[in-house]
């Protein structure tokens, strides 16, 4: 009953609210991007949600387009600009997404939404992260985010589908706004932005 009834009706209720109280922060932050950006502030990429059903989710674009001598993108870590290592720290890259949210995309807690090259490469197991609507937060995102391994962050994630409760997901709520002001787990160590997932060994 939570799962299919009461949890989108929580998820957009909060969207909302939230979208209300942060909409300061959306406004400085955009007009702070398009500046360092010289465009548009918001970035937006296909991936897949629930039942691997593409949509297109909406962040605040924290690295630029600079290419090299061929054409080719330049690394993450040369493309992340500095305001934008600040929005990361403070994830207030995340919150655009709420907008997914209202748009019934994405939910508040739930697996990441990952790139649709990864769905080909996911073992029978880690497909069922794909259950649910994928969340702005979530239980790997609490349990390591970016600086654990990919088959540990998989595990996670099909924890919650296979766990998912109220309870959960208010414990799971809180611990991430721990997070968020102890700035845990944001990269690999060392590494600009997560690695690529490959495919399991």
């Amino acid at each position: 009953m939570y799962k299919s009834f009461f949890k989108p009706i929580l998820d957009f209720l909060f969207a909302a609210i939230m979208l209300i109280i942060v909409s300061p922060i959306l406004i400085i932050t955009a007009i702070a991007l398009t500046v360092n950006n010289n465009g548009n502030p918001f970035f937006l990429q296909k991936r897949p949600g629930k039942s691997k059903i593409i949509f297109r989710i909406v962040k605040f674009k924290t690295m630029n387009d600079k290419e090299d001598e061929f054409g080719n993108l330049l690394s993450d870590s040369k493309r992340l600009t500095s305001l934008g290592k600040i929005i990361r720290k403070l994830s207030i890259d995340e919150i655009p997404q709420l907008i997914n949210v209202l748009k019934g995309d994405m939910s508040l807690i739930g697996p990441r939404p990952l790139l649709p090259e990864y769905l080909p490469l996911y073992n029978e197991t880690q497909k069922k992260r794909h259950n649910l609507k994928p969340g702005i937060t979530g239980w790997a995102q609490v349990n390591g985010r970016n600086a654990i391994s990919w088959e540990e962050k998989f595990k996670y994630d099909v924890w919650y589908v296979e766990n998912i409760s109220f309870k959960l997901d208010i414990k799971i709520f809180f611990l991430t706004i721990i997070k968020i002001f102890k700035s845990e787990g944001i990269n690999n160590q060392g590494e600009a932005t997560t690695k690529s997932f490959e495919g399991n060994e």
